[in-house]
C-alpha cells in the first residue's frame, strides 16, 4: 500500500510541479541530420511547394512501403465479449512504391510481391512519367536503389522529359509527405479483417 501511494505521489509531483506528462517516447532521427544540408533543403522544398501551389510545376512525394500479414497491432473497439484478435504469419508481404503529389489528391501505387528494387522503381517512374502534364518534381529520400547506377543514369532522360529527382536531406522521413499516407494506411485504415490473406 505504502509503494503504490509513493508511485501515485511521484507521478503527482512529476505532473503538477514539472509540468511532464506520462506518454510513450518517439524515435527520432534529428541527432543525425546534417542541420546545415536540412536546412538548405528545408528551403529548397519550401520553394518547390510554392511553385507548385502557383500551378508553375506538379510536386510529388515518392516512397516505398511494405506490408505484410504479420502487421502493425492497430487500435480497434472491442466489446466485452467480443476480443479481437489477428494471427501473425510471417513470410508473406507486398511491397508498394507510390507517387502522391503535395495536395494529397493524386496517387500512384506499384505493387510487388517481393523485394523492390532499382529496376522495379525505374520501371513504375517510366509510366508515371507518360502521365505527367507540365515539369514534375519527384522528392524521394536517400534509400540506396535512389542512388543506384542504373537509376542515375536515367535522371538526365527523365529531366529531358520533364521529371526532376530532389533528394531529401539525410535522416528526415518527416519531410516527405507520403510517409503519411503509409503511416495512416497501416494504423488507422487497415482493419483486422484486412489481414485474413494477402489478397
Amino acid at each position: 500500500m505504502t509503494e503504490r501511494l509513493l508511485s501515485k505521489n511521484i507521478r503527482a509531483f512529476f505532473k503538477n510541479t514539472c509540468r511532464a506528462s506520462w506518454k510513450r517516447a518517439r524515435k527520432s532521427l534529428k541527432s543525425k541530420q546534417n542541420t546545415s544540408e536540412y536546412a538548405y533543403k528545408e528551403d529548397c522544398l519550401n520553394d518547390l511547394l510554392e511553385l507548385h501551389q502557383q500551378s508553375h510545376i506538379d510536386l510529388f512525394y515518392g516512397d516505398q512501403a511494405g506490408f505484410s500479414l504479420n502487421c502493425v497491432v492497430p487500435y480497434c473497439w472491442q466489446f466485452p465479449d467480443e476480443p479481437v484478435y489477428i494471427l501473425p504469419q510471417k513470410g508473406k508481404n507486398i511491397n508498394v512504391f507510390g507517387l502522391m503529389n503535395a495536395d494529397g489528391n493524386e496517387l500512384y501505387t506499384f505493387d510487388v510481391k517481393g523485394t523492390i528494387n532499382a529496376d522495379f522503381v525505374i520501371n513504375s517512374i517510366e509510366i508515371f512519367i507518360d502521365k505527367i502534364r507540365k515539369p514534375t518534381v519527384l522528392v524521394i529520400d536517400n534509400a540506396r536503389i535512389h542512388h543506384a547506377k542504373v537509376f542515375q543514369e536515367k535522371l538526365e532522360l527523365w529531366q529531358n522529359k520533364g521529371l526532376y529527382i530532389f533528394y531529401l536531406p539525410a535522416y528526415s522521413p518527416h519531410l516527405n509527405r507520403i510517409e503519411r499516407l503509409w503511416r495512416h494506411t497501416k494504423y488507422y485504415w487497415l482493419k483486422p479483417s484486412d489481414y485474413q490473406d494477402l489478397e
